[in-house]
């Protein structure tokens, strides 16, 4: 008799697959951390942006932004591994992780954007960039990223470790441009970001994806209502939980303390850092 009775998954999505392909041990060299944010000043800034603007402004646009800030202040943390060394990277990229419907099979799948050099956009830059580059990937527009997806689809899953494995060491170790093969250049850049809370988790520690060479991952959770301090009473504020993982050979705890303190003090205070509230334009009040 069977220690267990089971049956195999055989109708697996694209990311599932590739999951089974990325992580063979329970072993890796994650750390992880977080840090609870207060978000009243964010949130008031946020909507005041989107009455002035008309763009949807969020939560995880303001966080690419302050993790762009990061990775300015502290360029040790802007790097990747390649043959045993640290190479620190020339620019800063901030990927998004996003669910999605696959077209085909309608299961749900994941899929991503990435934003270069967010610390030279404004907001509203981002904003549109990041939507349109959403939208394109939700309608499977993307090319590049529907032939990736196309060929996972068709590969049994013990043949995609390999493969993998392959691209990464050609993309990253080798530093090869493999546009050719649709794969694009950097494809997932300095830092993976998650908007945990659009699902109603409060927090959630994602892992490292040994393949995308990213050290650093943050989960935003979602944003509730939390007794606090203040002036030696109880009071009510909006805190948001961020959750990082981070690869203990690039990064430590000098780094996240730094980090902590940047991201803090953008979202805490949000008018001194982030692009000045524009005046209202028509346009903002036809959308509202």
């Amino acid at each position: 008799m069977p220690n267990l009775e089971v049956d195999e998954e055989r109708d697996l999505s694209t990311f599932r697959k590739i999951a089974l392909g990325t992580w063979r041990t329970t072993y890796d060299p994650s750390v992880y951390g977080s840090l609870t944010l207060r978000m009243d000043a964010a949130l008031d800034y946020i909507e005041a942006f989107r009455a002035a603007t008309g763009r949807k402004l969020t939560v995880t646009h303001l966080m690419a932004r302050a993790a762009a800030a990061v990775f300015e202040k502290v360029p040790d943390a802007n790097a990747l591994l390649r043959f045993g060394r640290i190479y620190r990277r020339r620019k800063i990229g901030v990927f998004f992780q996003v669910a999605m419907q696959d077209p085909e099979t309608g299961k749900i799948d994941l899929t991503g954007a990435k934003i270069d050099e967010p610390q030279a956009k404004t907001l509203v830059e981002i904003c549109d960039e990041l939507q349109a580059r959403f939208e394109k990937a939700r309608a499977n527009r993307d090319q590049d990223l529907a032939k990736s997806r196309n060929l996972f689809k068709r590969l049994p899953v013990p043949a995609i470790p390999a493969l993998l494995e392959l691209t990464s060491f050609a993309s990253y170790t080798l530093n090869l441009d493999l546009r050719w093969a649709g794969i694009p250049r950097d494809a997932f850049g300095s830092v993976m970001i998650t908007n945990v809370g659009a699902l109603g988790l409060e927090e959630a520690y994602v892992p490292l994806v040994p393949y995308s060479r990213v050290p650093l991952l943050l989960a935003l959770g979602a944003i509730r209502e939390t007794p606090v301090a203040r002036d030696g009473r109880v009071a009510t504020e909006r805190t948001m939980k961020v959750c990082a993982t981070f690869d203990h050979r690039v990064l430590d705890g000098a780094h996240a303390a730094a980090m902590a303190k940047i991201l803090r003090t953008w979202t805490e205070d949000p008018a001194a850092h982030f692009d000045p509230i524009p005046a209202r334009s028509p346009r903002a009040a036809q959308r509202a």
